[in-house]
């Protein structure tokens, strides 16, 4: 049984000025951040899902799996689409996706989420003081109707509110945080050391 990754990246970044995936953190781009811990949490393979100036972020990285989503500009549901279809043409029994700009997040919650589907979820999301956030696992049993539910800037959200009898919760809180960087305010409040982490006015509640 195989799991890959699957990595958003697309967007054009419209509040913090530019693709987030050409945002550095401690000298590395958080795209090759992301991809890593999906890998390490044991992830193969890795499929990144550009849109917004995909050839600079080819140029800047050594990514081995990209698919571009040309109608990136719809929206995170056009990303989910893109790299859901791309995986389909391919072997993997269920992918793990995760969003480029949550760089706190660890590869325990994605070992966590293989974890869940192994024991038989048929989708497992990662959840943070008992909130449903990001990553999330989806077997391929559900690929589809998930892409067919992914519209505009939802993505796996709608098909997962509908369907909660099939989602196990995954307690993550230990592994990392959801802390999602929209701005360049989240970044300088990230490398603050007196900035807590997720901040109290916590955004993105609602996974991928």
């Amino acid at each position: 049984m195989s799991v890959a990754g699957l990595l958003l990246a697309a967007g054009g970044g419209s509040r913090y000025g530019r693709p987030k995936a050409l945002v550095e953190l401690d000298g590395r781009l958080l795209v090759d951040r992301a991809a890593q811990v999906l890998q390490e949490g044991g992830c193969d393979p890795v499929l990144v899902v550009l849109g917004a100036q995909a050839e600079q972020v080819r140029a800047a990285t050594d990514l081995p799996h990209v698919v571009v989503a040309h109608d990136w500009a719809d929206g995170m549901g056009a990303s989910l689409r893109a790299g859901l279809g791309r995986l389909a043409e391919g072997p993997a029994d269920a992918c793990v996706v995760a969003l480029v700009d949550q760089p706190l997040v660890g590869s325990a919650a994605v070992t966590r989420l293989r974890s869940a589907w192994e024991a038989g979820a048929v989708a497992a999301v990662a959840t943070y003081g008992g909130r449903p956030r990001n990553p999330v696992l989806l077997d391929r049993a559900v690929w589809a109707d998930v892409a067919a539910a992914a519209l505009h800037d939802v993505g796996a959200r709608t098909w997962l509110r509908g369907h909660p009898e099939q989602v196990t919760p995954v307690a993550c809180d230990d592994t990392g945080s959801p802390y999602d960087i929209d701005t360049t305010e989240d970044l300088a409040a990230l490398l603050d050391p007196q900035s807590p982490h997720p901040p109290p006015d916590d955004r993105r509640v609602t996974p991928a």
